[in-house]
């Protein structure tokens, strides 16, 4: 770590105390919860977060094994949580309207290690992406929320496959592959739940880059992803009619001037609900770096890099872009207030959670 970067932490230590998590009191009207795995404690904590950022804990779910990604239903009704203990699998929760509390209702074997999990937009289904299986899958949700067995689809894909989503319109579906360096693209059948090649099957990042996760812009020009292992943030043109993309710049997400022999690692990214600022983490860096996006050309413009918590591996944005909540593997987690014309990011709350929290989901209740 450079002497900035430790003096940066110190500072930020100096403006946010830690703080107990108080159970959540009662409270009329619509809530918005957050979900935080924690690995190593092999935990889900169930979060209140109120209107001035602070946090009060729900509930502590035991999932008796390793849990790492989570997913939620379109609807809200369902979260989803994948074990990467043997036997691997995904554990369905129905989520409580009134609470957010968790009721366990089944637990699925899944066909490898799942790095990371996500629903299609109808919640019919269930994709999955394995970093050391080197494959991709589909199960059937049923309709009463649980994931069903065997899966519908196993495909192989390129080395390390990380992360799979659906594009918003439920037509086309992207697997990054870190270990071969593209983004795989298939077209989409929303009524069998079937992947095949698009065409082209692939759209390549830089050489060693090592695509992680990405998001699509609200307006859906766009896609944004991390390059974990040269900690950049690539912007691709998407083209909604034909599912693919095309690569249009790369920018950093490291401290200026930052220097390291340690392997670089750019983890997460999101952007906030009105798509005028994106956010990405970097583990090495222990940092949070901000951009706004240009809403023309979807170009990014660094507006600042902060020190986070350590190894910055997940975060979420709340659905009304108010609160940036980060946690860090080897720490806890910092709730930031997002300052709405400029996208700065403001620590308010600090607290300590299970062991090595890694994921963040957040939604509003009913």
């Amino acid at each position: 770590m450079t002497s900035r970067t430790a003096s940066s932490t110190a500072r930020l230590a100096t403006l946010i105390a830690t703080s107990a998590l108080g159970l959540a009191a009662a409270q009329a009207g619509a809530a918005t919860v957050a979900y935080v795995a924690n690995a190593d404690s092999q935990d889900i904590y169930v979060l209140r977060l109120n209107g001035d950022g602070s946090l009060n804990l729900i509930e502590r779910v035991d999932t008796g094994s390793t849990v790492m990604p989570l997913a939620i239903s379109p609807d809200h009704k369902y979260l989803y949580a994948a074990l990467r203990g043997q036997p691997y699998s995904v554990l369905s929760y129905a989520i409580d309207p009134a609470s957010g509390m968790l009721k366990a209702l089944s637990r699925t074997p899944l066909a490898d290690n799942m790095a990371n999990i996500a629903t299609d937009h109808s919640g019919r289904y269930l994709l999955a992406a394995s970093y050391s299986g080197n494959k991709i899958s589909v199960n059937a949700i049923g309709a009463d929320g649980v994931v069903q067995t065997p899966p519908l689809a196993v495909i192989p894909t390129g080395k390390n496959a990380h992360s799979v989503q659906v594009d918003p319109d439920n037509t086309h579906v992207f697997a990054s592959n870190l270990g071969s360096d593209v983004i795989l693209q298939y077209r989409f059948d929303a009524a069998s739940g079937q992947l095949t090649p698009n065409t082209p099957p692939a759209v390549a990042t830089r050489p060693g880059a090592g695509p992680r996760h990405f998001v699509f812009s609200p307006d859906r020009r766009f896609v944004y992803s991390t390059n974990e292992l040269d900690a950049t943030v690539n912007t691709y043109a998407y083209d909604q009619h034909s599912g693919t993309l095309t690569l249009q710049a790369s920018d950093s997400a490291l401290p200026d001037g930052f220097k390291s022999a340690e392997q670089l690692a750019a983890a997460d990214l999101h952007l906030t609900p009105d798509g005028r600022f994106l956010y990405a983490s970097e583990r090495t860096s222990n940092t949070l770096t901000g951009y706004r996006v240009d809403p023309a050309s979807g170009k990014l413009s660094r507006i600042l890099n902060i020190p986070t918590e350590t190894q910055p591996r997940g975060f979420n944005i709340d659905p009304h872009g108010r609160y940036l909540l980060a946690v860090g593997q080897k720490a806890g987690l910092t709730s930031y207030a997002i300052h709405r014309e400029s996208g700065l990011l403001t620590p308010v709350f600090r607290y300590t959670l299970g062991r090595n929290p890694n994921w963040v989901e957040i939604i509003d209740l009913p």
